[in-house]
């Protein structure tokens, strides 16, 4: 069938549109994607305000609309952490759902480090054994471990780089001392994980997925030979380290100028590198690979389970 999947993160709303059927791979057919960057919109009570609410409305109706054009026969909707803590964030989603027609399931943080986990083990096959994989969204930041398809670990915190950026970083570039309290709070939140990951086996293979890991890899990391088209990168915490001190020293109108930072991801790249980098230090992990698939990916191949399933 050709599908839609409609996620609401915290950064943008997202649609992507992909042929997919139970033991295939999904191939995508289309991908759309509205920045709202809606963690700007959070008030003080932590409601979304008013001008958020606009903003995501036109941000689905335009994401029902290219699935439509694209011939998505179904639409799978996906809500994350900002929605999932906002204060009316249930009125908020209500009305999107009644915009769009469908029904959007609102995935605890658990839940979508166990997608993420799904889509990178089926990605990167039984071969590379245990699985650590790190994930850094708008609002949270997730990290899940296992060597089958359910990870035996799986943790959410709320380290998001927009998040981060909205509650620590107030000036452009950063202040040093806002650098030091927003890291004092990134290590902090970090340590229940890395005490957790250090009763387990050491992992075979370390990924990170996001549009976050994405970007600094290809500002910090290399490019891997494979087969086919997909471009792989992996990441060293050394080349990483040698650019969280020059990024943060930048205004985000001179970081669009470096490889992989765009103009909606320049404000929260500092965050984003910082939890990244206390991510490596805290799990002692030296290298890492960029994994393309991620939560969306995920959510597609459980969909196509459970319809299987109902049809046994």
């Amino acid at each position: 069938m050709r599908l839609g999947v409609l996620d609401i993160g915290s950064n943008t709303v997202h649609m992507l549109v992909v042929d997919a059927h139970y033991g295939a791979r999904p191939a995508p057919a289309a991908d759309d994607r509205t920045v709202v960057r809606l963690m700007m919109y959070l008030e003080d009570d932590n409601t979304v305000n008013p001008e958020g609410v606009k903003a995501l409305q036109e941000a689905v109706k335009r994401a029902m609309l290219f699935a439509e054009r694209f011939g998505a026969e179904e639409v799978i909707g996906l809500a994350t952490s900002a929605l999932r803590e906002a204060a009316n964030g249930p009125e908020v989603l209500a009305g999107l759902e009644e915009l769009a027609g469908i029904k959007f399931s609102v995935l605890s943080g658990k839940e979508e480090a166990d997608l993420t986990f799904l889509a990178a083990r089926r990605w990167h096959g039984w071969a590379a054994g245990r699985l650590l994989v790190l994930d850094i969204g708008g609002g949270s930041f997730e990290a899940a471990y296992g060597i089958d398809e359910n990870p035996e670990f799986a943790a959410s915190v709320p380290l998001g780089a927009g998040r981060l950026t909205k509650s620590y970083l107030k000036h452009d570039p950063p202040q040093q001392d806002e650098l030091e309290v927003m890291r004092k709070y990134i290590k902090e939140e970090m340590k229940p994980l890395a005490d957790s990951l250090k009763q387990l086996p050491k992992p075979d293979h370390v990924v990170a997925t996001s549009k976050t890991f994405r970007s600094l890899a290809r500002l910090a990391g290399q490019l891997v030979a494979v087969v086919g088209p997909t471009e792989r990168r992996r990441m060293s915490r050394s080349d990483l380290e040698d650019w969280v001190d020059r990024l943060a020293e930048m205004p985000a109108s001179a970081r669009t100028a470096l490889p992989g930072i765009t103009p909606e991801r320049t404000y929260q790249i500092v965050a984003g590198a910082e939890v990244a980098l206390r991510a490596m230090k805290a799990f002692k992990v030296d290298r890492l690979e960029i994994c393309p698939w991620a939560m969306r990916e995920g959510a597609i191949f459980t969909y196509l389970e459970t319809q299987r399933q109902s049809l046994d």
